[in-house]
């Protein structure tokens, strides 16, 4: 099977939107591509997940989730498949930035699948080392979380030494693409749990 075509993709585009960025691999183990891709226009950005399906008499790409990023974007999305686990890598705002990097693995369990979010890293910090930052890396799948504030260096480098680290678990559940909780958010309820 082929993956999606530029032409197909191009054929559900809005007036004014535009295919960020897209990526091609397996995503269910099915050795068949699947495809993510973001689409943007002047004010809006959204992922998109087609996983490749076979059935007795059919096969194609159906829908298995969708993801809102922030229209503020700072470059073209990253997105990479490596071992069944769609990376999604997001650089936002201005001079103060949000790096996020969203990880999800397709639920086969889920007829038909969704894609589920296994992991979520957010760094706030400012490009021009103007204040502090805070970072926040979260393992969906066990809960495990570690913090750390980001203060700017003392010495003259224009860097960040990673100060207060904590390590913590957070209530395991599942999150699917479509219920994604906002990076910044999530960053600022744990930075706020200190």
């Amino acid at each position: 099977m082929q993956p999606v075509s530029d032409a197909i993709l191009n054929d559900g585009l809005e007036m004014g939107d535009e295919i960020e960025v897209r990526v091609d691999g397996d995503l269910n183990g099915d050795g068949d591509p699947d495809t993510a891709y973001v689409v943007a226009s002047p004010d809006a950005r959204t992922l998109h997940v087609m996983l490749s399906y076979r059935a007795e008499f059919d096969l194609g790409h159906e829908p298995a989730g969708t993801l809102s990023l922030a229209p503020d974007r700072l470059g073209s999305a990253g997105l990479s498949i490596d071992k069944g686990v769609l990376t999604i890598r997001d650089l936002t705002g201005g001079t103060t930035a949000l790096s996020a990097i969203y990880r999800y693995r397709a639920d086969k369990a889920k007829d038909p699948p969704r894609m589920r979010l296994i992991g979520l890293d957010a760094t706030v910090y400012s490009r021009t080392f103007a204040h502090d930052g805070d970072e926040m890396s979260w393992n969906v799948v066990t809960g495990d979380t570690i913090t750390s504030l980001l203060k700017v260096a003392t010495d003259g480098d224009r860097s960040y030494d990673k100060l207060y680290t904590r390590k913590f678990k957070r209530p395991v559940r599942t999150i699917y693409m479509e219920d994604t909780p906002g990076a910044e958010e999530e960053l600022v309820s744990v930075a706020k749990a200190k």
